[in-house]
């Protein structure tokens, strides 16, 4: 050995010393390829959210990214990186956010904002941050085999798909108990929690569970399971009711990110590039837009909307879009008519799972972002205080 023990103790003792890595619990995060907060405005797409009042948080799953994008003070992108974030759902009443974290095994990260600084003589102190950032409060895990996707508050509850168990769980305290399920997996009247047979990815969260509805990409399941590049999509997709647990609409292709606004159900159709509601049976697009849309967020009448770029052996996933022309972005639609108001473009970005608009107010950001160096957030969560 040529490393002497004072040699090693130093080494050992600079290690996970950057908050970055301590919030993740990951010795890598605090490098971020500064490409992939690089963005490009079009449109009417500042002033769209300006207007809007709220601070959007996107997860951007494949790149292990949690974004904030505030264009109240200043346009502005924070960040926060955990290990491939998916489904997000914010808390009114707690005032809480919680974000799924989908490697083996599972999280969910429950995230509140900045209220104040402890008083200490021992500290600098802390540089401009976002109002209120959002810090970690707590973490809990899931086998891996839950494979979580989207999360939602359904009533006062916390629930998420649980895609690799085919069921809904209700989350508390650590405890995750399966709480609904398709007809269509139960064997003898038991359901199937063995592997993932249809995709059960979504929820449109209402006041109860039978208020409610889930989008899967298949009725039932079949010779092959979702995640076979064979696996067929094309107008197989279902939104299920939480009341009858059987479909009511049909014909979607990998439908995504489900949600009850304005009295209506709004699906992200993702294989073709859509956004729209369903009317009775049926899909009726209100927007086409470039790539995989997945995720969908309102503020009053606009509809925030991501696209992704497309997996490259997953093409045929996407049977209505031109791959080559997708990208990752989010878009403003105005809701009612379908008019693109402004997106906002990520050049070097690749997929985009969620999109959670809280209010400005609330919180303005994540804690980490560009113009802030490393001691900035070293202060921060130095001496930070959360109510």
């Amino acid at each position: 050995m040529s490393e002497t023990l004072d040699e090693r103790f130093e080494r050992h003792g600079a290690e996970w010393r950057d908050p970055a890595q301590i919030v993740a619990q990951w010795s890598g995060a605090g490098n971020v390829d500064r490409r992939s907060l690089t963005a490009r405005a079009s449109g009417a797409w500042w002033d769209v959210l300006r207007k809007s009042g709220v601070t959007l948080i996107v997860s951007r799953e494949y790149e292990h990214l949690l974004l904030a994008i505030d264009g109240q003070a200043r346009p502005r992108i924070s960040y926060l990186r955990i290990p491939h974030p998916s489904g997000i759902a914010f808390d009114r009443g707690a005032g809480k956010l919680y974000v799924a974290s989908t490697r083996n095994p599972n999280q969910i990260v429950e995230l509140a904002p900045v209220t104040g600084r402890l008083e200490r003589s021992d500290a600098p102190a802390v540089a401009p941050q976002p109002v209120r950032p959002l810090v970690p409060t707590r973490t809990w895990y899931l086998p891996g085999c839950s494979y979580v996707h989207d999360l939602a508050m359904i009533g006062t509850r916390l629930h998420a798909n649980a895609v690799g168990r085919n069921v809904v769980l209700a989350l508390r305290d650590g405890a995750a108990e399966p709480v609904w399920w398709p007809a269509s997996i139960e064997r003898d009247g038991v359901a199937r929690t063995d592997r993932n047979y249809i995709q059960l990815n979504s929820i449109a969260a209402g006041p109860t569970l039978k208020r409610s509805f889930f989008s899967a990409s298949g009725e039932r399941p079949g010779r092959l399971r979702p995640g076979h590049v064979d696996y067929p999509v094309d107008g197989r997709g279902v939104i299920f009711s939480g009341a009858t647990r059987e479909p009511v609409v049909r014909g979607l292709t990998r439908p995504h990110s489900a949600r009850l606004h304005g009295g209506q159900l709004w699906i992200d159709n993702s294989g073709y590039g859509e956004v729209g509601v369903a009317d009775g049976e049926r899909f009726e697009p209100v927007a086409k837009l470039p790539g995989w849309t997945r995720g969908l967020g309102f503020a009053g009448d606009v509809a925030f909307v991501g696209t992704s770029r497309v997996i490259p052996r997953f093409r045929a996933y996407a049977p209505g879009l031109d791959v080559e022309r997708s990208v990752c972005a989010i878009h403003a639609v105005d809701a009612r008519s379908g008019r693109l108001l402004g997106s906002l473009t990520f050049p070097a970005g690749n997929q985009i799972f969620a999109i959670e608009a809280v209010p400005a107010e609330w919180s303005g950001g994540l804690p980490f972002h560009h113009g802030a160096g490393a001691a900035a957030a070293r202060s921060l969560f130095y001496a930070y205080r959360v109510d």
